[in-house]
């Protein structure tokens, strides 16, 4: 079995400055992120992004500014030395619009994503990680049996994390 890198994006990746971030001009990445990810991706993680993005389903932005943005994004790891072997996304959302618009199994804090991440690249929860910035991120992990769920927040949480930081440069030392 394979072991992954689960990565959260707004807010693990990129800066979530406006909770919407759809285009190359507003997206800012966290830079500790690529240290982070070349270290588990050298030690044979698979990289998989896993993330809501429920602008999709308030009509604030397309799937297809979503798909080009992360073509992109994927591109810039790959520059980096680093491989995202996937990006799984939600797009709906119980208050969003015309299709997009119903629960899903998929949207964190349930498991979908990661369930569907892990059958399709055989994947063991118990040596793989989930790093998040959101209480969501880490019942989402907790929920998929995976063992090491790594919590960046200032806020207090009384989620299950293994391990929490304030930033993610608090977590590049710490590893590093």
């Amino acid at each position: 079995m394979n072991k992954a890198l689960f990565l959260d994006r707004d807010g693990i990746i990129n800066y979530d400055e406006n909770g919407y971030t759809h285009n190359i001009e507003e997206f800012r990445f966290k830079e500790e992120i690529f240290n982070i990810s070349r270290y588990f991706y050298n030690k044979g993680y698979i990289i998989i992004v896993v993330t809501n993005q429920s602008g999709i389903a308030r009509g604030f932005y397309s799937e297809e500014d979503f798909i080009n943005l992360s073509k992109w994004m994927m591109n810039e790891f790959k520059i980096r030395k680093v491989e995202i072997k996937d990006i799984f996304y939600c797009p709906y959302h119980k208050d969003g619009i015309g299709v997009y618009r119903k629960d899903s199994f998929d949207r964190k804090p349930n498991p979908g994503m990661l369930i569907k991440a892990m059958n399709k690249y055989n994947i063991s929860p118990e040596e793989s990680i989930m790093i998040g910035d959101k209480e969501s991120d880490i019942i989402a992990a907790k929920r998929s049996k995976i063992a090491t769920r790594i919590l960046i927040s200032e806020e207090i949480c009384m989620c299950d994390y293994t391990k929490k930081y304030s930033n993610l440069k608090e977590y590049e030392r710490a590893l590093l």
